[in-house]
């Protein structure tokens, strides 16, 4: 049996847009980051700290998963979402430190693009005629918005194109992960799943952390990877908790939003301080292709079902 949304679809939405935000100024805090630390060390830091909150929160709540919520779970499910997971966090992670904020956002939307045809193929959730013109409004704003981007890439040397096929790869992973986790609401909360998850890929990644690293950090770097970690606690648990609520094709629809924060955040980022962010330029063609992302999001994510 597939896991049906409850059909609280303004919850869901608005969980949806908290992780669009948080995922969308996330690269700019990866990437400073990323210019004192490993990748394997910032990925470790930032499930270690969700886990240790997410625990203690739910410990003193009361509502930490029995032995019994656990054992009804597939164990099989459980172990694609931590290992998809992990993969998309590593990947992405290394793929940005080669590439650039703006790039690795481009390449990342196929991360929702494969969630919104699996929750098609998969749970069976359709389309009516106003959301595939959506799609296609959507798809034709992305073109436009990323079409400096997409040219700096055919040209790019091969490091910056080892980077990007890198960030694709993380969007597969990300995608079986997001299925996969659907399915598992139909056994447990979405706050156990991530506590599982996160616990899990702390674990994966705890023998190749650089713990002496950490302390090298100045206040600025530390404060953007407790910002990291931070953002991977409260940003998947909204993104998990939407799944609960609404259909991953209209969830995956909201995400596509991504990108636009992300520029608008490295172009407010390198006005105020150049030095930790490199501009990035939009022309006329790329605000168009901005608005028309957002009026196809919308008509996905909004319009009525069958």
């Amino acid at each position: 049996m597939m896991h049906q949304s409850s059909g609280r679809w303004r919850l869901g939405l608005a969980l949806s847009l908290v992780t669009v935000f948080l995922w969308g100024i996330l690269p700019i805090a990866l990437t400073v980051t990323l210019q004192v630390l490993d990748v394997y060390t910032v990925v470790w830091f930032r499930f270690l700290v969700a886990f240790t909150l997410l625990a203690t929160y739910l410990g003193v709540t009361g509502k930490l998963p029995t032995l019994q919520q656990l054992g009804s779970a597939s164990g099989k499910l459980i172990a694609i979402t931590t290992i998809f997971l992990a993969s998309n966090y590593v990947l992405f992670t290394q793929g940005l430190a080669l590439t650039a904020p703006a790039n690795a956002q481009v390449l990342i939307q196929l991360a929702p693009v494969l969630l919104g045809f699996g929750g098609l193929a998969i749970f069976k959730e359709r389309y009516t005629l106003s959301q595939w013109l959506g799609v296609t409004v959507s798809t034709l704003g992305l073109a436009l918005f990323f079409h400096s981007q997409l040219t700096n890439l055919i040209t790019a040397p091969s490091k910056y194109l080892l980077g990007s096929g890198l960030v694709i790869l993380s969007a597969a992973a990300w995608a079986i992960y997001a299925l996969a986790q659907k399915q598992l609401l139909q056994s447990l909360s979405s706050s156990s799943i991530m506590l599982i998850i996160y616990g899990g890929c702390a674990l994966l990644f705890t023998p190749f952390a650089k713990l002496k690293s950490l302390l090298t950090l100045d206040p600025l770097d530390l404060g953007m990877l407790i910002f990291c970690a931070l953002n991977t606690l409260i940003a998947y648990g909204a993104f998990a908790e939407s799944l609960e609520h609404w259909q991953a094709s209209r969830v995956s629809a909201v995400l596509a939003l991504t990108p636009i924060i992300t520029l608008i955040s490295v172009w407010l980022v390198s006005g105020i301080a150049p030095t930790l962010i490199p501009p990035e330029h939009l022309k006329s063609i790329g605000i168009l292709g901005a608005l028309l992302v957002v009026a196809g999001s919308g008509t996905i994510a909004l319009g009525k079902s069958h």
